[in-house]
């Protein structure tokens, strides 16, 4: 049995981070070494980001969600460029958003076949609705 936690890791973290990446790298002319430095990975680990090579998901890519994601990536780069929050903390929001809107129990009802544990499910979404 996998828990969400363990989902959040293998699949929404490194999409989460690859989005991030590359915002900051496209939108704000950060230079990767910088951003690596924000993740505490190497400039190589954030080249694998922006090249797919490393955090991409179908299944996050794919979803109904992935938009909403979206639009939560860009205000977090934008926080975290002017320096009015740390990436840790946006990390743990924009975590936080994924599981409120649905796409965690989304992901974790496809990769594991299983029901959906409580944790898991967002505040405004319910079972039937996945």
């Amino acid at each position: 049995m996998k828990t969400p936690c363990e989902i959040v890791v293998w699949y929404v973290l490194p999409s989460i981070r690859r989005e991030i990446a590359k915002e900051l790298v496209e939108a704000y002319n950060m230079k990767q070494a910088e951003v690596g430095r924000l993740f505490g990975v190497t400039d190589a680990a954030i080249s694998q980001y922006l090249k797919k090579k490393r955090g991409g998901n179908e299944l996050i890519e794919g979803s109904r969600f992935y938009p909403q994601v979206l639009e939560e990536v860009k205000k977090c780069a934008k926080r975290v460029y002017d320096r009015e929050s740390e990436m840790v903390t946006e990390l743990c929001r924009i975590c936080t958003f994924v599981r409120q809107i649905g796409l965690l129990a989304e992901i974790y009802a496809e990769t594991t076949g299983g029901t959906v544990p409580q944790c898991a499910l967002g505040s405004v979404v319910r079972l039937d609705e996945l």
